[in-house]
């Protein structure tokens, strides 16, 4: 019997595919097999920036619903981790695309836990962060010295709980919630301390300097705000 193939998660970073890592590149063309996360909206960012590296590849599909269901994203991810085992018992290796960093707010990790669990072998590649991308887009830095760096998905429950902390801060996620996050910045007279793009390095790509005018139609899934603390 072949061995068992192994798995790798592979970051590619946040959009533009010169971002991407060589270490990622070379696990991509090592693969046998390319797993690509699927949100069911048509939009497979990952594999998109990884489009040079996977052509004549065999891609499997795996659905990755962004909802609040806790049991429909427990099937989806029981399902993508069967499939990849399937694979990996035919002795073939499994690179699973993942935009941005693995490590930041990504879909992988639960796939990643249920194959390792299951006996195979699994490793991850890090990548280019989103937050990273949009602060060289800006042309800014995120912390210096002993600024305090707060990274956190927009959810309006907890947003003044975050815009109370004292820190520089990174909101992802933000597409539903930003006419809010802009209004609360005005009320707090931090607006002009904040900056956004949106689908950073992506053709799509939307630069920010100044939030006033922004409205919901501005803002993506894949918006990233950053909120400087004033200078002392």
């Amino acid at each position: 019997m072949a061995d068992k193939g192994k798995l790798v998660g592979v970051s590619v970073g946040p959009g533009d595919p010169d971002l991407m890592t060589i270490a990622a590149v070379k696990a991509i063309e090592a693969a046998d097999v390319i797993a690509t996360p699927n949100i069911g909206h048509k939009r497979q960012t990952a594999l998109g920036i990884a489009a040079e590296y996977v052509s004549n590849k065999e891609l499997l599909d795996c659905s990755t619903p962004m909802v609040n269901n806790r049991e429909e994203r427990r099937a989806a991810y029981d399902d993508s981790a069967r499939k990849i085992c399937e694979v990996l018992d035919s002795g073939r290796n499994v690179a699973y695309l993942c935009l941005g960093d693995i490590a930041i707010y990504a879909s992988y990790a639960p796939v990643h836990e249920r194959v390792l669990a299951a006996g195979y072998e699994a490793s991850i590649i890090p990548g280019v962060t989103s937050f990273s991308a949009t602060a060289a887009r800006l042309g800014q830095v995120l912390c210096e010295g002993k600024e305090r760096l707060l990274i956190a998905p927009v959810m309006g429950g907890d947003m003044d709980e975050i815009l109370d902390t004292k820190a520089n801060k990174v909101l992802m996620k933000s597409r539903h919630e930003i006419v809010e996050l802009r209004d609360k910045l005005e009320a707090r007279g931090e607006l002009e301390h904040a900056s956004m793009v949106a689908n950073c390095g992506l053709p799509d790509e939307k630069v920010f300097y100044d939030l006033s005018e922004i409205t919901e139609d501005d803002s993506d899934y894949f918006s990233v705000v950053i909120v400087k603390e004033p200078k002392e």
